[in-house]
Formats: structure tokens, sequence, C-alpha cells
């Protein structure tokens, strides 16, 4: 598990990217369809703000012992986002530079035994608190991408790459396949594929981009020959 006072750093540079494409959004942007089916980009924004709270949440739990769930119910983070989309830019950014202070704030004050602390996420899944800030810099990079606004899988580092590819292939039971990250002189797999399972091909960008659903997977390739395999929604 990776150090997460190390990619607190990765956190706060991923957060300056999003700020600085969002600054470029005005309102009719902002309310245009995301990547997302059913949400403008102001959702987006919104749920980003509202994540980096729920983070700030769960390590408060994890710290000081007292259950602080990530949402107070699955209604009320639907609401909250849903509340927020339709803000002007000026209130996005607002709400989204304080939300990661707070999280900056609640990592701070963790102390380093309080990091191997569990705690739950909305999915009912339990897992160390040293977890939350990886998850935050997953959420801030794909959806920066679900934005739709000139970030692309292409735009993410070859660090937080190899780390998604190994979350996704170990999240997975299905397709069961093997794949070779060509550019990053990988092989990786989904469930237990013997060796002459069927194997995806190509760049780590690419392979990522279409596992999580933000990719066509156009430049990969099938051996034996064939159409790419379908995959389940992500995120």
């Amino acid at each position: 598990m990776t150090d997460p006072l190390v990619l607190i750093g990765e956190v706060e540079r991923a957060t300056t990217r999003l700020l600085a494409t969002a600054r470029g959004l005005d309102g009719a942007a902002l309310a245009a369809p995301s990547l997302l089916p059913g949400w403008s980009r102001g959702h987006v924004l919104a749920h980003l703000a509202r994540n980096a709270d729920a983070g700030t949440n769960l390590l408060t739990w994890a710290r000081t012992g007292v259950e602080t769930p990530a949402y107070s119910s699955t209604e009320q983070r639907s609401a909250d986002i849903e509340a927020g989309a339709g803000r002007p830019i000026s209130e996005h950014l607002a709400d989204l530079e304080s939300a990661a202070a707070r999280l900056a704030g609640a990592v701070a004050e963790m102390a380093p035994e309080a990091w191997a602390a569990s705690v739950r996420w909305p999915n009912g899944r339990t897992g160390p608190a040293a977890t939350v800030v990886w998850n935050r810099l997953r959420e801030l990079e794909v959806h920066h991408v679900d934005l739709d606004a000139g970030y692309a899988p292409a735009d993410w580092s070859d660090a937080f790459i190899l780390r998604l590819l190994h979350e996704l292939c170990a999240g997975m039971a299905a397709p069961v396949l093997r794949m070779r990250v060509t550019d990053l002189g990988r092989d990786l797999a989904i469930g237990a594929p013997a060796a002459e399972a069927p194997c995806v091909s190509g760049p780590a960008r690419a392979l990522a981009g279409w596992l999580t659903g933000r990719g066509t997977g156009e430049s990969l390739s099938m051996t034996p020959s064939g159409p790419l395999p379908a995959v389940p929604a992500w995120l």
C-alpha cells in the first residue's frame, strides 16, 4: 500500500489541474452534459467537492474512533450533488478549494497509527484509512476526464495508470483474460486465466480508458483476433 503522505502531494497536484480546467467553464459549459449519463459538468464538480468532504469524514472517524460515515445517507449525497450542480463557476471553485483544504487538514492531523484504523465506504466495503488518499486521487483523475473538457486518460501519469490498472484487474472477476501493457512492460490478468486464455494488448492509458469506460479501446488488440469483451460499468 502506497504511503498516504506520499500520495497527498499527487492529490494536491491533481486538484490544481482540476481547478485550472474548471476555471475555463462558463455557465453554458457547466450545464452541458459530462461523460457520466444524466450528469452535467456541474454535477461532476459538485460530486468532487462532496467526495473530498467524505474523505475528511472517514479520516475523522479513523483519528477519533467516533463513527463518522462518508455521507449521512445515499439520499443526502444525491441531494447535495443536485443542489450544488447549478451554481456559478465561482461558487464551484470556492467549494472545491475549501473542501480540498479540509481534507488536507484532516490528513495533517492523522497520527501514524490512525492510518491503520478500519473505516467503511458507502458501498459497505471496509478497509484501512490509509486508502482514503488513494481513493481521492482516483476520483480526481477519473472524474476530471468525465468533465469532457480537454483532460483525458492520455494525461494520466505512469504511476497513477499502473496502480489503477492493478486495482481494476484485482477488482474484476470477469471477463477472464490476460492483459499485456505494451508501453510499461507489464503483464496483468483479470480473474485466473489459463496460459491460452484470450489476451488484450496495448498501451497502458488505452487499457485503463477501456476498463473504466473512458475510452473506446480502438488502439487495443485481441489474441486470438476478435472484438474486445464487454467489461462491467465502473464508477
